[in-house]
């Protein structure tokens, strides 16, 4: 049974083809390919656009996302889904280990905690995502996430372990 929604609400987006950044990323160093990322010469990845968060900064070891949650981002009980929370940990720490890498790396997750202080709500007001390296080594690289407000409180923290291949 279809419930009968009188305060329907949408959401339209659209988002740029990944195939030209999935090319860079295998041919540019990590950093490069993450500054190019936030400069507009490479396009956000669709996941970005879907919950509508983005990359702001990157440097050797860290990798920065922002995000201002809305209503869409909410769980039944009506705070931000945790899914949402652990994707933005996951693209900042993942991605900083990426920035350590040479072209023609590659990493993937396998590996994650996270770790959900206390709630957000669509007033809570713009986050930082903030990944920073703990242990970056040949096969094996670590990281770690504090996802924060603009007054450094903290909404959620985790570690990853990301295994590193050749592309």
């Amino acid at each position: 049974m279809t419930p009968n929604n009188n305060n329907g609400r949408s959401r339209t987006y659209t988002w740029q083809d990944p195939s030209p950044a999935a090319q860079a990323a295998r041919k540019q160093t990590g950093l490069d390919f993450f500054n190019n990322m936030i400069q507009g010469q490479l396009p956000q990845p669709p996941i970005a656009k879907t919950l509508d968060f983005a990359l702001t900064e990157a440097d050797e070891g860290t990798a920065v996302f922002e995000i201002d949650c809305s209503e869409f981002h909410y769980n039944p009980l009506g705070t931000v889904h945790g899914g949402v929370i652990a994707t933005l940990l996951d693209s900042a720490m993942s991605c900083a280990v990426h920035t350590l890498l040479p072209a023609g790396s590659g990493y993937t997750t396998v590996e994650m905690k996270v770790n959900f202080v206390r709630p957000i709500l669509a007033d809570t007001g713009p986050l930082r995502c903030i990944g920073t390296i703990v242990h970056g080594g040949r096969r094996i690289a670590t990281a770690e996430g504090k996802l924060v407000d603009a007054n450094g409180k903290l909404y959620a923290h985790g570690t990853t372990t990301c295994f590193i291949f050749s592309v």
